[in-house]
Order: structure tokens, then C-alpha cells, then sequence
């Protein structure tokens, strides 16, 4: 039973996920607010009725489509810690690839704030987004201590603090960006390096 039970669930997921990839793009430019899964199944190929049946509601969909970016940025900061040879390249590596999600993935970026910030007010979110912030807060964890031990040198600060710090600096310059500041990409760049010289002693 557990044989024809396990395939049924794995096509299940597979096409969550694929409703949730095409769902992505209508929900980071449109944000949760103005969202509806009608909406999304209008601007996918995927009826509203298909959509409904593997989501229950919007908070279902939103947090899976989010999830599923994190998780993707995640394997992108991940592999950069593993081919790293040195704490420069590292570095610049970290700055470059921050400057870059910035500018060409900034809706997606925006989405994730949004649903962050829904969840100051809908508890519904607030398991999802604890679970997202603490995948984000290792992956720097992953990224300090490998460029300390590049460095040869310690974390000087928690896991938790050095994301802190990283995500503020993010945050600020997504809002610069958005109000136009051709610069905020470049500053970011050059902010992330010099944040991270001072996550290690």
C-alpha cells in the first residue's frame, strides 16, 4: 500500500511545485494584497478550479512559491561556499552575487518581504516564515564560518547576528533601489564586503 501511496504523493508535490513556479512571477509583481487565486490561475496556464484543488487558500500558495525561491537562492549561496578558494574570492563572490539578485530579481525579493511582513499581523505565516528566516539564517552561518576558516580566522558573532546584520543591509538597499537609486546595487556590494571582514576576527 505504502508502494502505490508514496508515487501518488511524489506527482502531488511535483505539481505543487510547478503551480507554484508559475504562480511566483503574478504574485511578486503583484504582491499578497492584490493576489487572488483566480488572478494566478488567469495568468498561468492552469485553471483556477486545478489551482484550488492542490491549494487550499492563498496563504498556502504564497508561502510555497516563496519556499521555493528561497530554497533556489539557498543552492546558489551554498555553491558558492563550496568553490570558494580563497576568503577574497569568497568575498567578492558574497558582494557580486547580492548586487546581482538585487537588480535582476528584485520582485522576488519584494514578495518576501511582503509575506514577512503579512505576518506581523496574520498568524497563519508566522510558522512558514520563522521556518524560511531560520533556513536563511544558517546559510550565512555556512558562509561566515567558511570564510573564517579561509581567513584563519573565528566568527566573531552568533549566526543569528551576522544575518541580522546582512538582511538590514539587504533590506536597505532594496528600498533604495525600488525609489530609483541607480547606486544601491554597487553600495551593497561594497557594504557586504566589508560587513563580512567584521563578522570574523
Amino acid at each position: 500500500m505504502s508502494r502505490i501511496a508514496e508515487p501518488k504523493a511524489g506527482k502531488f508535490a511535483d505539481r505543487r511545485s510547478q503551480l507554484a513556479a508559475s504562480a511566483l512571477h503574478t504574485l511578486a509583481e503583484l504582491g499578497y494584497a492584490r493576489t487572488s487565486l483566480r488572478e494566478i490561475a488567469q495568468n498561468s496556464a492552469f485553471s483556477h478550479g486545478v489551482v484550488h484543488y492542490y491549494f487550499r487558500d492563498k496563504v498556502e500558495l504564497i508561502t510555497c512559491c516563496v519556499r521555493l525561491y528561497k530554497e533556489s537562492c539557498i543552492a546558489r549561496y551554498d555553491h558558492a561556499v563550496a568553490t570558494a578558494l580563497t576568503a577574497d574570492e569568497l568575498r567578492a563572490d558574497l558582494g557580486e552575487s547580492m548586487a546581482t539578485t538585487l537588480r535582476e530579481e528584485t520582485s522576488m525579493h519584494r514578495l518576501w518581504f511582503d509575506l514577512r511582513n503579512q505576518s506581523l499581523f496574520e498568524e497563519s505565516f508566522r510558522a512558514d516564515v520563522r521556518e524560511i528566516d531560520g533556513s536563511l539564517e544558517r546559510m550565512i552561518g555556512r558562509i561566515v564560518a567558511r570564510y573564517a576558516e579561509l581567513a584563519g580566522a573565528i566568527p566573531a558573532v552568533p549566526a543569528r547576528v551576522a544575518y541580522a546584520l546582512l538582511y538590514g543591509v539587504f533590506h536597505q538597499a532594496l528600498l533604495s533601489h525600488l525609489a530609483g537609486d541607480e547606486d544601491a546595487a554597487a553600495r551593497l556590494r561594497e557594504d557586504v564586503g566589508q560587513i563580512l571582514d567584521r563578522l570574523v576576527r
